[in-house]
């Protein structure tokens, strides 16, 4: 286990829950409090208050897209960092994520570039 500042939490939404599962098992053992939600709408709820420092957003999720949720966020000024996962995201959509300056992370999530693209926004924050 990592020695990790205390920081507020990672949200994390995901609607497959094996994957979200594995996310907040992985994040754990690194010594993170994690949050996690199924849907776009959960996340935005709780997003307003929880101090979190880190957001990690599935681009496919069952009542909107990563992408609008985070730019929802924003227009709300909540601006915690946040990272993209997805498969296959379309140059149009990879866009979107750079003018919203979020790093977009590949499924499947087989490598170390989730978790050290967190660490780097928490650490750049």
């Amino acid at each position: 286990m990592s020695a990790r500042p205390i920081t507020g939490p990672i949200l994390v939404v995901e609607d497959d829950g094996d994957v979200l599962n594995a996310l907040r098992f992985a994040l754990e053992i690194e010594g993170y409090d994690v949050r996690v939600f199924s849907t776009a709408r959960a996340l935005a709820h709780a997003a307003g208050g929880s101090g979190a420092a880190c957001l990690i957003v599935d681009q496919r999720l069952p009542d909107e897209t990563g992408l609008e949720l985070i730019a929802r966020l924003r227009k709300r000024d909540i601006m915690t960092p946040a990272v993209l996962i997805t498969t296959n995201l379309p140059s149009a959509l990879q866009a979107q994520a750079a003018a919203l300056s979020v790093p977009v992370v590949e499924k499947p999530l087989l490598s170390n570039a989730l978790f050290a693209t967190v660490r780097s926004l928490i650490d750049a924050a």
